[in-house]
């Protein structure tokens, strides 16, 4: 382990250099010492203590769910297992909040790693990496989808082969990135392309049945068996699925965790009925591709909840399904310009808002009973509310008044 006298430790929210490679304080241009982010600090801090290193997933959508699951599968069985990063906790401040316990640190750590925290880091090296999808996110921040997926890909540059990443081969944004970035880490792949069975580096596959296995040992699940249902919620449970079983969980464990995890506040939370209308509150959608999974996963006609703060959104792949699925889009932000603009073709009806409140009472004024209403606003939050949770809780207060 490295020390420093002076060491540069910064927060995501902050680039550790402009455009012009250039730090971003006269202390840092003026020093010699690392410019780390809290991630390298908290590798640092695990490595004198002989215990696994970090479980590193993240992915552009779902992300509390990729952390979440296999973190439950772990704790099925048996294993003392910790969730940190965009969830919640920081990294740094859980792991030093571990080592305090008179157990001492955790046996595994789950982390959610955004492509901030990604770009510049230089000791995080997880033990396993969960890469699900790419699409474009954060471009305010990154210059284009390239460059968003080269500091995501980061999380790859301290593996060996010693270590592992589970990646969907089905995703285009992922399949084309992998064309032109190599790793040494050992591949493990997903798919529900049942004719890629007998790929090499396939771990996890779709079978014509409606089943999926684990290889590997072998092991298979009926699609209906999982907790929760949906296309990106399939690709979620192989990932942890595999994870896990990479930590020797058995069969038991694998179906038992798989058959009762729970889906999180936020994410696709079903609130309530009201006179056969459903309000589902996805508020954690900040991007379009969590968004297009969410309107996939819908099976009555939908009036949808959208806007925010664009984060240089391109709404094109959401234009066919949202033509097929949703009959009215009320808009919930400062400026829904671009969202009409978009939508105007695809939709019956645009409708703007103000409040969440609003949207949850205006959806059940417009719905009909079989409808659903649903909040996932492929935005983030900041022009009206301090956070996604503080949206997604408004809008439940406002179902709840119905």
């Amino acid at each position: 382990m490295t020390c420093w006298s002076n060491p540069q430790v910064y927060p995501p929210r902050l680039r550790p250099y402009n455009g012009q490679r250039t730090p971003v304080s006269k202390s840092s241009a003026n020093s010699n010492s690392p410019q780390d982010t809290q991630r390298d600090v908290s590798q640092q801090s695990l490595e004198p203590t002989a215990r696994p290193q970090p479980l590193g997933s993240f992915t552009t959508c779902s992300k509390q769910e990729d952390c979440q699951c296999p973190v439950h599968l772990l704790e099925t069985g048996g294993l003392d297992t910790g969730c940190a990063g965009n969830i919640g906790d920081s990294f740094a401040g859980a792991v030093a909040d571990a080592l305090k316990r008179p157990e001492g640190d955790r046996d595994i750590w789950v982390v959610e790693a955004s492509s901030f925290q990604l770009e510049d880091t230089v000791d995080f090296c997880p033990d396993i990496a969960l890469f699900l999808n790419l699409t474009p996110d954060h471009l305010d921040r990154h210059s284009d989808v390239k460059g968003y997926g080269d500091a995501k890909w980061n999380i790859t540059s301290r593996q060996t082969s010693k270590h592992h990443l589970i990646v969907n081969a089905d995703d285009p944004g992922l399949r084309s990135l992998r064309e032109r970035r190599d790793t040494a880490a050992t591949v493990h792949e997903i798919t529900a392309d049942s004719s890629r069975a007998g790929h090499q580096a396939t771990a996890a596959h779709l079978l014509e049945t409606q089943r999926f296995t684990f290889l590997n040992p072998s092991f298979t699940m009926s699609i209906q068996e999982l907790a929760l249902q949906g296309k990106h919620n399939l690709y979620n449970s192989m990932a942890a699925g595999v994870a896990a079983r990479l930590f020797d969980l058995n069969d038991a464990g694998l179906r038992e965790g798989l058959q009762h995890f729970r889906n999180l506040e936020h994410r696709l939370e079903h609130v309530a009925d009201v006179n056969d209308i459903r309000f589902i509150n996805d508020s954690k959608a900040t991007n379009v591709n969590a968004a297009w999974y969410a309107l996939d996963s819908m099976t009555k006609p939908t009036i949808w909840i959208a806007g925010g703060v664009d984060k240089g959104n391109d709404y094109t792949e959401l234009i066919p399904l949202v033509g097929d699925k949703v009959h009215t889009l009320i808009c919930l932000g400062k400026d829904n310009a671009k969202l009409k603009k978009a939508f105007g073709t695809a939709v019956s009806r645009i409708l703007e808002v103000e409040s969440a409140e609003e949207a949850a009472v205006l959806g059940y004024n417009v719905a009909k009973p079989g409808d659903a209403v649903l909040l996932s606003p492929a935005c983030a939050s900041f022009d009206l509310f301090s956070s996604f949770e503080e949206r997604g809780l408004r809008f439940k207060e406002g179902v709840r008044s119905l």
